[in-house]
């Protein structure tokens, strides 16, 4: 084991962090026995209730699973939290490019399989949008309430989930592009147009709207 031992700081952290890090890195493949508490005591230089807390939190969030009676298993490589720590320390491109790719195909599907409630929503956050005027942190929240509808009428649980666990990453990608002078703002009859090819079911023009929506931010930044 190449645990490096603890020696400052919050022993409980600093364990969660090393032994994330070691997961992280493929010490333990997933699937895997995690050694035991004496062990892993030993190789962090920390107790065994340190250990036996921090293993208890990174089962909480899912990386590791505990087995009555046989022992620790590594469930994920990777913890949610921590990935959403660093999406939010991301590149700004980096976020627009995720988001281009999400609600491009999104709103592909949500031409070909929207029901008329989902049109509905949509029509109401973008009414909401253009009700907000000079209140950016309305017209923020309507615009993003707009992009959740329209992913939710993509009618993919799967693609849903990933939408919901990246928004914090499309909150900060709305609030640049609606505060920053140098990033684009989408306009709402760009929204609009968008919406209405997904009303006529216009899978191609749908996904190409989508696109423009955030490309010339994007282009702002110097992307390709």
């Amino acid at each position: 084991m190449t645990l490096s031992p603890i020696k400052k700081g919050s022993l409980v952290e600093t364990a969660i962090a090393s032994l994330r890090t070691a997961i992280e890195q493929g010490q333990w493949p997933m699937g895997t026995r995690l050694p035991v508490e004496a062990e892993l005591s030993s190789a962090l230089g920390v107790s065994r209730n340190t250990v036996r807390e921090a293993v208890r939190v990174l089962v909480h969030v899912g990386m590791l699973e505990t087995r009555q009676g046989d022992g620790t298993y590594v469930r994920a490589t990777r913890d949610a939290g921590e990935t959403l720590r660093r999406i939010a320390r991301s590149h700004l491109g980096d976020q627009l490019e995720v988001r281009i790719m999400l609600e491009t195909e999104a709103s592909r599907l949500a031409a070909w399989r929207r029901t008329d409630e989902d049109l509905i929503l949509m029509a109401l956050a973008l009414d909401a949008r253009a009700k907000a005027g000079t209140d950016v942190l309305a017209r923020i929240r309507h615009d993003q309430a707009f992009h959740r509808a329209l992913v939710a009428a993509a009618h993919n649980p799967a693609l849903t989930e990933l939408y919901d666990y990246f928004s914090p990453g499309v909150s900060s990608t709305i609030e640049c592009t609606e505060t920053e002078p140098d990033l684009p703002e989408p306009s709402q009859e760009d929204h609009e147009l968008l919406l209405a090819a997904i009303r006529r079911r216009d899978e191609e023009r749908a996904q190409t709207l989508a696109k423009a929506l955030l490309k010339p931010s994007l282009d702002a930044l110097g992307r390709d």
